[in-house]
């Protein structure tokens, strides 16, 4: 190992996933970072140019992180637990990485819970990941 040199496996993986305080896995893809708010639509009599629009409430979209690798079983218990009825809900981060390896933004999300586990096609060719998805849902993401 070169001096000064981050020997972390999960460097390659462009996005890292802690839960609670700790790095449980790289992964190459993060989607459903998203939140949307509905509105309500509601004419106003005698105008018929446009029409009022009122913030009704926001909904997030699921967190699903893909072609993942992890030396950790954090994740797959996690989603037994919940699959065994003993359901826990946890917050973490997902961390963007530059090409060093350094973090250039996070988001955070709360209260969060696997809804979906799918594991890697594993062929004798290619590398295999641990994870190919999986599915968080949450109350909220932050920006950090």
């Amino acid at each position: 190992m070169t001096a000064g040199k981050r020997n972390d496996p999960y460097v390659s993986f462009l996005f890292q996933v802690e839960i609670q305080g700790l790095i449980v896995g790289g992964f190459s893809e993060v989607s459903g970072l998203q939140v949307e708010t509905e509105t309500h639509d509601f004419r106003e009599g005698g105008v018929n140019d446009y029409m009022h629009k009122l913030p009704k409430g926001s909904k997030q979209s699921n967190i699903t992180l893909k072609r993942g690798f992890t030396d950790s079983d954090v994740l797959w218990k996690w989603h037994q637990d919940v699959v065994n009825g003993k359901f826990k809900r946890k917050s973490g981060r997902i961390i963007l990485m530059d090409s060093e390896g350094n973090e250039k933004w996070h988001w955070t999300f709360e209260d969060a819970f696997p809804i979906k586990w799918v594991g890697p096609d594993f062929k004798a060719q290619q590398g295999a990941t641990s994870i190919e998805s999986l599915e968080l849902a949450h109350k909220g993401i932050k920006k950090g």
